[in-house]
């Protein structure tokens, strides 16, 4: 599939004006990164989408359209933020624990772990008994077959995937739970009288949107990042006892403020139900349900603010038996056949994941795209909505656009190959350097009005 077939797809999907496509162009081919995968392709479309969507929000206010174009190398760099971040200067960010990884298990099959939080490894060396090192690990999970850990450390709430091959997965109820679905979905869910774009000094697409950020890693903030780089008013929540990996919240966290609030407590609870009363967006990445038993739900928050877009991602889809495992970008590459796909055709010794966490980002495009076609919708018939996204869906898409076979072969690109879609910011982290956005807006050029901050560095409050 072509970046532009991709593209009006994902346009089509959400209902959106066909004649709008004309403000688009899109440049390059795949393969653009060393995999078989068309990941250029999906880096592109999705990029290209969430800026039209921009453009076409900031029309209902000024009556102009304005020529959107994407350049795959540039969507390419974005998509890999993370590997591209650098702070004064230093080295490439350690971004994942020592014990994450692929390893063997006693009938011949793989598992990946992901232990990159310490309370995940902490229960994964529970389970197998072992201690903290990659070799102990590695002679713990031979004595296991690979189903029946996969299945232990999932029962356990661990972060784990078998490897499997597609037809593996397809075999799969969870697989077969989401194989009927779009690839998201924007819903309405309430009534609301209709909001019209907000008057703004300030000539940016989403000038005066609020949008509360409850999610962690790079999915989630992805989309709050691309809404910031847009001009919404992104505020971040964590919980003071929820971990962080502090390259992420530096890369996700430019254009934002961040502010600390404990749901756990009543008092935290309200202040929330207080920021989400004057949101218009509300984002959230917890597992299906989870917000919902503390009072934040999609309907809840449709009852308390008529007119909110409430944006849900997920890992392995909001239906379904897996809808509540826990999973990350790299293990539903690993359960759904990529990782394998991938060795496969490369002949490595153990499987291997795309050269880019490109399920996240793009689900993290996704998602920012079906807020602002959401807040567009209810600017012109007013109503609350729910969009959802999950990485999953998004790496069914991903593998639906076909391979290119020998692309394994295409040589990897470092940061001295992208320096052009990079800058330089001062931070309390120091100067960061990071990829800027790739879309190119011909009248709102896209940029971070704000530097990352620590975590909790405001107050949970609307400015």
């Amino acid at each position: 599939m072509t970046p532009e077939l991709a593209l009006q797809h994902m346009w089509t999907v959400a209902g959106c004006d066909p004649s709008a496509l004309r403000s688009v162009s899109l440049s390059g081919s795949d393969p653009g990164l060393p995999s078989i995968y068309r990941v250029g392709s999906l880096a592109s479309a999705t990029i290209a989408a969430t800026g039209l969507a921009a453009a076409e929000y900031r029309r209902l206010r000024t009556g102009r359209r304005q020529h959107v174009s994407v350049q795959m190398r540039r969507a390419l760099a974005a998509f890999r933020s993370e590997r591209y971040l650098r702070v004064d200067e230093g080295p490439p960010p350690a971004l994942r624990d020592p014990v994450t990884g692929f390893y063997e298990t006693r009938d011949g099959r793989w598992i990946q772990l992901h232990t990159n939080f310490a309370h995940h490894l902490q229960g994964v060396l529970k389970v197998l008994g072992c201690g903290n090192d990659r070799a102990a690990v590695a002679a713990a999970i031979r004595g296991w077959d690979g189903a029946t850990l996969d299945q232990t450390l999932a029962d356990a709430g661990l972060c784990a995937a078998l490897i499997r091959t597609p037809d593996e997965w397809a075999a799969l109820d969870q697989a077969k739970a989401i194989a009927g679905l779009p690839l998201f979905e924007i819903e309405r869910i309430g009534d609301a009288p209709p909001e019209p774009p907000r008057a703004s000094g300030a000539d940016r697409p989403l000038a005066g949107v609020r949008v509360l950020d409850l999610s962690r890693i790079i999915a989630g903030p992805v989309a709050g990042r691309a809404l910031a780089h847009h001009g919404a008013d992104v505020l971040m929540i964590n919980g003071p006892h929820l971990p962080n990996i502090a390259p992420l919240v530096i890369d996700n966290g430019r254009g934002k403020r961040s502010a600390l609030i404990d749901l756990r407590d009543a008092a935290g609870r309200e202040t929330l139900r207080g920021l989400a009363g004057h949101a218009d967006v509300f984002l959230q990445a917890y597992r299906p349900g989870a917000l919902a038993a503390r009072g934040f739900g999609p309907d809840e928050l449709a009852r308390q603010r008529p007119g909110i877009v409430y944006v849900s991602v997920c890992a392995y889809g909001h239906e379904g038996p897996w809808a509540q495992r826990r999973g990350f970008d790299s293990l539903v590459q690993s359960a759904s056949g990529i990782a394998f796909a991938e060795r496969q055709a490369a002949r490595c010794d153990e499987p291997k994941h795309l050269p880019c966490q490109a399920l996240d980002h793009a689900s993290g495009y996704l998602a920012a795209f079906g807020a602002m076609v959401a807040l567009t919708r209810r600017a012109s018939e007013g109503g609350s909505w729910h969009v959802r996204v999950s990485l999953a869906q998004t790496g069914r898409w991903l593998q639906s656009f076909g391979q290119i076979p020998d692309g394994w072969r295409t040589p990897d690109v470092t940061l001295d190959d992208v320096r052009d879609c990079v800058a330089t910011v001062q931070s309390e982290f120091g100067r960061v350097l990071g990829v800027q956005p790739a879309e190119e807006m011909e009248e709102t050029p896209a940029f971070y009005a704000l530097p990352p901050v620590r975590v909790g560095a405001h107050e949970a409050r609307w400015g």
